[in-house]
């Protein structure tokens, strides 16, 4: 009888490696996550019907559930059954995250098992200018945040001659409730590296860096161990696949700046220098990394092309809506009672991401909004919940989608300290190259601050023209999406729950 427990971060951080131990002398198998992290540690168990699991276990629990399952494994208190049945697993379009909570991150034998490398393989055969139109045709845009059509910088790349080229992944995940990223980086890490693969032979890139966030260190380790098993089996090398084509790459680990999460200091960063927005043009796709042609994307971007050439760019473009085609694996985190990764394609409303799959608030109070996209994302209230989830729906709400993060919040949380807490962020993470952003968010913390403590209407009205007008400056004035967005935030808070800021409605929306 095989049991399977994941060794993803979280789920050791809530006492799988304990669980491990007590499962001594098993059959026991360390597994990626499926993304279900209220049910961590989740142990699942072969079956004739399929895996059944037990969850979130203890390391105490152990015992009875062996017991159970010499027996009737549904009677233990802890069953919860066929996992691949339950609703929020069921429901679910998994392409990215196929593999979670099955496969073995460093089992080469598994990944190839689940349909790994044919991407690759196909790649190969049908050479770089079908691979660059299959990416082009496939609709993929960066999952970064800004959605650039991927298509567009892999045809730049490609058609730029230059001695040396080179791809880098973003993987300096540092929006607050995302970690996709880290999911698939620890679980899934030969999926990152054969789109890179794919990504070099086709655009003529040699070699690739991975930034990952020094916060992570066991995505680190894993990578590097991964990296090493690719090279030695042909996947990374001289002959890239049996491609004749070489591509080789390594991990580089940053210091934490969340200003390295914007592609030009990311550049600079892994230079050596201090990591600091460029001015565009030129764009890295013609001078990146040491000023040659450079392939910027992020982790799930890069992940999403082994799929898009093993099954074709129609196959990816059949999910989705609008201009935003493909899946998105949405990040449910903050007060929700069932936090996790949902992989869905575009289109469905955050009602259905929040109050669906994540239950409402872990509190069991009202819900009175979420922030989508990250620390500098709009705050949106429950009257905008059936907007759908799609770059443009939610650009037409003033919001944006970046990396697919959630933060819930119920009616007890304070939106103009969150206001405050966006423009103090800002200011202490600004590369302070340019003065809307450097400047602009601290004299912003001042005004919040002067709002919250004028005596009377007239000092607070006279505080808003202030605030709005600094937020217009920096939305519009800044060089990177670090200022360009810290108003978002802001602006949303004022809007939807200006009562926070002492304010009337007609005072917030004048």
């Amino acid at each position: 009888m095989s049991l399977y427990l994941p060794c993803d971060s979280l789920a050791r951080a809530v006492g799988a490696d304990a669980v491990a131990s007590a499962l001594a002398g098993q059959d026991l198998q360390r597994t990626s996550s499926r993304g279900l992290y209220w049910l961590e540690p989740l142990l699942e168990v072969d079956t004739p019907q399929g895996r059944i699991g037990f969850g979130p276990l203890t390391a105490s629990d152990v015992p009875s559930v062996l017991d159970a399952l010499q027996g009737e494994p549904s009677s233990h208190p802890l069953a919860l059954g066929l996992v691949e049945e339950l609703p929020y697993l069921k429901s679910q379009q998994r392409l990215l995250f196929a593999r979670a909570g099955i496969t073995r991150p460093l089992s080469l034998d598994d990944y190839r098992a689940h349909g790994g490398f044919e991407g690759l393989t196909r790649a190969v055969t049908v050479g770089g200018d079908q691979t660059a139109t299959e990416v082009f045709d496939s609709g993929l845009r960066g999952r970064g945040g800004a959605a650039f059509p991927a298509g567009i910088k892999w045809r730049t790349v490609r058609a730029t001659q230059a001695v040396q080229k080179y791809i880098v992944c973003n993987a300096d995940e540092g929006d607050s409730g995302t970690f996709a990223d880290r999911m698939l980086m620890e679980g899934d890490p030969f999926l990152l590296i054969e789109g890179m693969a794919i990504a070099g032979i086709t655009v003529g890139a040699s070699y690739g860096y991975i930034y990952v966030r020094s916060e992570y260190p066991q995505a680190i380790a894993t990578l590097n161990e991964a990296l090493e098993i690719a090279r030695s089996n042909g996947y990374l090398g001289a002959n890239v696949g049996g491609s004749g084509l070489a591509f080789d790459m390594e991990v580089r680990v940053g210091a934490g700046a969340y200003i390295c999460g914007e592609e030009t200091a990311l550049l600079d960063s892994l230079e050596g220098k201090r990591g600091v927005v460029r001015a565009k043009p030129p764009i890295p796709a013609l001078k990146g990394l040491f000023g040659l042609p450079t392939l910027v994307h992020n982790v799930l971007t890069l992940a999403s092309v082994p799929l898009i050439l093993a099954k074709g760019a129609q196959f990816y473009r059949d999910y989705g809506m609008g201009r935003s085609l493909g899946t998105m694996p949405f990040q449910l985190a903050g007060n929700i009672l069932h936090g996790g990764l949902v992989e869905r394609a575009f289109g469905l409303t955050l009602r259905e991401l929040v109050e669906d799959y994540g239950g409402g608030t872990a509190s069991g109070r009202p819900l009175k909004a979420a922030q989508v996209g990250g620390p500098l994302g709009a705050w949106v209230p429950p009257s905008q919940f059936d907007t759908p989830l799609d770059y443009e729906a939610f650009a037409g709400i003033g919001a944006m989608l970046g990396h697919g993060g959630v933060v819930v919040a119920d009616d007890s949380l304070d939106m103009a300290q969150m206001a405050r807490f966006a423009l103090q962020f800002c200011a202490e993470e600004s590369c302070g190259k340019c003065t809307p952003c450097r400047i602009g968010s601290t004299r912003g913390v001042e005004v919040i601050d002067r709002l919250l403590a004028a005596p009377d209407q007239s000092g607070r009205d006279e505080q808003v023209i202030i605030l709005k007008d600094l937020c217009d400056t920096m939305q519009y004035g800044s060089l990177c999406a670090l200022g360009g967005m810290a108003p978002f935030p802001v602006v949303s808070a004022l809007k939807y729950f200006p009562a926070d800021f002492g304010l009337q409605s007609s005072e917030a929306d004048q």
